[in-house]
């Protein structure tokens, strides 16, 4: 997936997944020998994108993501079906990675506002206009930094909006499976959906300045 379209990302149907899951959680259900592999192969590069970001360490992340998935191989029965399969897997991986970073040095949790809001002055505008970024986008030379920018913002974000950002931006899942999947209210989902774009906007304004201004010098 090009990274330069999730910050327009729009919530998408979950329907086409709960149809592919069907058959797999059948197969674990009844214990079939070869669901593991197909639950690895579907899930695994997904739960890391999911893990590493709360992490922030790829050992850790794989550690997190290969409990969990045998967590859902071990626990299949306990699975109800009141929310999404998939959401049912991503809340396993999400609370295996914050168990492994509870033994860490506690980190932020929240955006500061000062840090996605633009800047007002004492009349209440804005104390700079948002660029326009429709011609310099489409230059070669900065939409490959652009990319590399977007990446670097992107883990940039506290494990908590990453987790959301990863789950709603990325994956495409809608902000209610979002909630079911973290543990949390879709107001908080959708409070830090919405902090994770200003923050990433907010940085990439600042790097099209930057390379607009070195075009021009």
């Amino acid at each position: 997936m090009d990274r330069t379209s999730v910050l327009t990302a729009r919530d998408r149907t979950t329907t086409p997944r709960l149809d592919a899951d069907r058959d797999l959680l059948a197969a674990l259900q009844r214990q079939d020998p070869a669901a593991p592999e197909v639950l690895v192969a579907r899930y695994a590069d997904r739960a890391y994108r999911l893990a590493v970001g709360i992490t922030r360490n790829s050992a850790d992340a794989e550690e997190a993501v290969s409990d969990a998935l045998w967590s859902v191989v071990r626990k299949i029965d306990t699975f109800r079906g009141d929310s999404a399969f998939g959401s049912w897997i991503y809340r396993i991986v999400a609370n295996a990675a914050y168990q492994k970073i509870r033994r860490q040095k506690r980190r932020s949790d929240e955006i500061p506002l000062d840090d996605v809001l633009p800047v007002f002055d004492e009349d209440g505008r804005h104390v700079a206009e948002s660029p326009d970024w429709s011609n310099d986008v489409n230059d070669p030379a900065v939409q490959g930094r652009l990319r590399q920018e977007l990446q670097e913002s992107v883990d940039a974000l506290p494990p908590h909006y990453h987790a959301v950002f990863v789950l709603h931006d990325v994956e495409g899942l809608a902000l209610t499976d979002v909630a079911s999947s973290l543990g949390i209210t879709l107001p908080t989902a959708k409070t830090r959906a919405h902090r994770a774009r200003l923050f990433l906007r907010k940085r990439l304004s600042a790097f099209m300045e930057d390379a607009a201004l070195a075009m021009v010098s």
